[in-house]
């Protein structure tokens, strides 16, 4: 495409040297060159005379032959780059058919040669010639697709050898530092390579829950569940709370548990933005504020309570004794997209466990059998693509977006053509999609509170449709106790002291990165990794 605009851009006739006869119908071997021709036309053209534009050599005799061998990170980049290449080879060669089938148009409309032929024939022949032009620019929409298939694998490779590198580093520099007199002397390379593969351990009971987890924002409730004169009780990190409003109607979180006898104050009422204590009538305010205290002498007694934001539909708390962050992110679907269902379930698991089950697709052909994932296929491989330094990515072979967003949602685009069918290699080149929102809030060690979002950029329909939310609740259910079953064995596994990350795989980056977020948490890190601020 390049050569025809610089030929164009210099109004010059463009002369085509190929290596082999041309063909539409199979791959051209051998290289070719397209040059710009600086004489006059009909005449003889001098080799002087001519400037190449573009001159490629078919790669491919020249790729290294690793076939059923193990490669090392050099290599595996070096196949890579023949890959590119011969990419950028085919594509070139799609742009000569176009050039030769636009010279036999010309021909074909040659005022000399229409003298010769008739309408029929000429009709005819710019037939074929237009389906194959239709099919050459199809190839060149194959090579692009080829092109872009290619760099994503040159990124993801360079984002695993990227990742060893700096796992090595770590690794090398620890073992350094440990290093006795005696030992110090060895070489760098003796050290890297006797050192162990390092996988993650995640193993034995959940330990408590470290105080910089708890310093993040966290949404607890869909601000449709809370109205004015209820009250909606949650656990969250082993402690007791409960929402509601206030006079103003805005939220707010204290601790469920009345000052006067510890009795839970969500057994009680809302009554004028308070609420009371079912036992003997204490009433408290969205700031923990103990304002009436019947049939007795009133004293200042006040109850913990959280800060407490609503925005955008959700109601947002933060648990930790830092002071809260300014902002808190938006968790709107994306623009288009409507939402048709929100659903709050408590699970018998521990919120890091469903956070990794969450983050893994590649299970779905084996376990949701009866739900979403009936009928698929199982690929010969399943990646996820992801920036070098980031939470969020593609699944390949699934046109499936997903990103986790600290500290504890998974977010994600399906591009869908019917219900239960994928459609397309990407969510880019699907028409229709269902956008997921997940938010797993850790209430204790064994027990998380999941809040369920989901929205369609299609069918505005279904959400004026009786009974639809049941039907969704129904499925969403039906989906999750598919995970569970699962999930609940793991946890098992793991409080008896099996390691549930014990040997991952290509297609587990997302949750291993999840994993490797919430170690750097619970070690205190000043910086996150994964993450853009400290």
């Amino acid at each position: 495409m390049s050569a025809i605009a610089t030929a164009a851009a210099l109004a010059l006739p463009i002369s085509l040297s190929c290596a082999s006869k041309f063909s539409n119908k199979r791959c051209v071997r051998g290289g070719f060159g397209v040059f710009a021709v600086l004489g006059e036309e009909g005449g003889l053209v001098e080799r002087k005379n001519t400037w190449t534009i573009f001159n490629v050599e078919d790669p491919r005799s020249k790729v290294p032959q690793y076939k059923n061998k193990f490669l090392d990170a050099n290599q595996a980049l070096e196949v890579a780059r023949y890959d590119l290449q011969y990419c950028d080879w085919k594509a070139r060669q799609d742009v000569l058919t176009i050039m030769h089938l636009h010279e036999k148009v010309v021909e074909v409309l040659n005022p000399l040669a229409r003298e010769f032929k008739s309408i029929d024939t000429l009709r005819k022949e710019l037939a074929e010639l237009q389906e194959e032009l239709s099919l050459a620019h199809n190839q060149v929409h194959i090579s692009e697709a080829r092109v872009s298939t290619a760099l994503d694998k040159l990124a993801y490779m360079e984002t695993l050898i990227n990742e060893k590198i700096v796992q090595e580093r770590n690794t090398t520099e620890a073992e350094l530092s440990l290093a006795t007199p005696s030992t110090s002397t060895e070489s760098l390379e003796t050290v890297k390579n006797r050192q162990p593969k390092r996988n993650l351990n995640v193993s034995g009971p959940v330990k408590p829950y470290d105080a910089g987890l708890k310093n993040f924002w966290y949404p607890v409730a869909f601000s449709a569940d809370l109205k004015n004169d209820t009250m909606i009780p949650l656990d969250c990190f082993e402690k007791p709370w409960v929402i509601f409003r206030g006079k103003d109607g805005k939220p707010g979180c204290v601790r469920n548990t009345c000052a006067h006898r510890a009795c839970p104050l969500d057994l009680g009422t809302v009554n004028e933005g308070r609420i009371q204590c079912p036992y003997h009538g204490w009433e408290y305010s969205t700031d923990g504020k103990c304002e009436k205290m019947p049939s007795t002498k009133f004293v200042n007694v006040k109850i913990k309570a959280l800060p407490c934001f609503e925005q955008e539909g959700m109601i947002w708390i933060w648990p930790g004794d830092d002071p809260p962050t300014a902002n808190i992110p938006s968790l709107l679907p994306p623009s288009g997209f409507q939402i048709h269902a929100e659903i709050v379930m408590e699970l018998p698991v521990e919120h890091g466990l469903l956070l990794d089950n969450l983050l893994d697709l590649a299970h779905a052909p084996f376990t949701h059998t009866s739900t979403f994932a009936k009928g698929w296929s199982v690929p010969s491989l399943v990646k996820f693509l992801t920036p070098q330094s980031g939470l969020e990515g593609y699944w390949d072979p699934y046109p499936i977006d997903m990103e986790f967003r600290p500290p504890c949602i998974v977010l994600s685009t399906i591009g869908i053509s019917k219900p239960g069918k994928l459609e397309g290699q990407s969510t880019k080149e699907c028409t229709t999609h269902l956008h997921q929102l997940h938010v797993c809030l850790p209430s204790s060690r064994q027990k998380t509170r999941l809040l369920y979002r989901m929205s369609l950029d299609f069918a505005p329909i279904l959400k004026h449709v009786p009974f639809m939310e049941h039907l969704w609740r129904h499925f969403a259910e039906k989906v999750l106790n598919e995970d569970l079953r699962l999930v609940l064995g793991q946890q098992q596994r793991m409080i008896d002291g099996e390691n549930v990350w014990n040997w991952p795989v290509s297609y587990d980056k997302l949750g291993v990165r999840y994993r490797q977020w919430r170690d750097s948490v619970d070690r205190g890190s000043k910086r996150l990794p994964f993450t853009k601020s400290p």
